[in-house]
């Protein structure tokens, strides 16, 4: 009744994701995402605001901001679409407002760690996705600025990890990485 088929990707997004020719691509749009994301991350690891013993104030008057963003900010004359849902900030208001200084070091280190891999091409798959994934909690957090091209930058990066760190530290780096898990 039913058949077997096998379906294949687009020769397009194969010659994107598995060739080494498009390398040089990829390494431009890497150094790219890396360098915003340690820029970012260095502002705030150098901002007692942000990182170390004191840290949280930063991170507090940014969720407060966000959550001003929400419907219950809303005028009630007007229809409202609120730049950050209700879901959301219940998040913000639950776990990351009564722990600011974990999430505002976390955060903070956080960039500079996906800067830093970037840059190298360490695990640049993995640092790519945590990267996107910042990128998506910003957004969620009504921050849109450069936050919507990084995301779509490291959902690029991401697709093509072979590739994209294949100029960098990946090349030597994967193979080790899958000897050792392969034990």
């Amino acid at each position: 009744m039913y058949k077997d088929y096998v379906l294949t990707g687009s020769p397009f997004f194969r010659f994107l994701s598995s060739n080494t020719t498009i390398a040089p691509l990829w390494l431009i749009v890497r150094l790219y995402v890396g360098w915003e994301w340690l820029a970012a991350g260095w502002g705030k690891v150098t901002n007692p605001a942000w990182f170390g013993t004191d840290a949280g104030p930063a991170i507090t008057g940014f969720v407060g901001g966000a959550l001003k963003k929400t419907a219950e900010f809303c005028p009630p004359e007007k229809a409202c679409h609120p730049d950050v849902q209700g879901w959301y900030a219940a998040f913000l208001e639950n776990f990351v407002l009564p722990f600011p200084e974990f999430w505002s070091n976390l955060v903070a280190g956080g960039e500079v760690l996906v800067g830093v891999a970037l840059m190298l091409g360490v695990v640049t798959g993995i640092a790519a996705f945590f990267g996107a994934f910042m990128n998506l909690n910003f957004m969620l957090a009504g921050t849109v600025s450069v936050n919507p091209i990084l995301f779509t930058l490291g959902i690029g990066l991401m697709f093509a990890w072979k590739v994209a760190g294949h100029i960098g530290s990946d090349r030597w780096v994967l193979p080790s990485l899958e000897r050792y898990f392969k034990k």
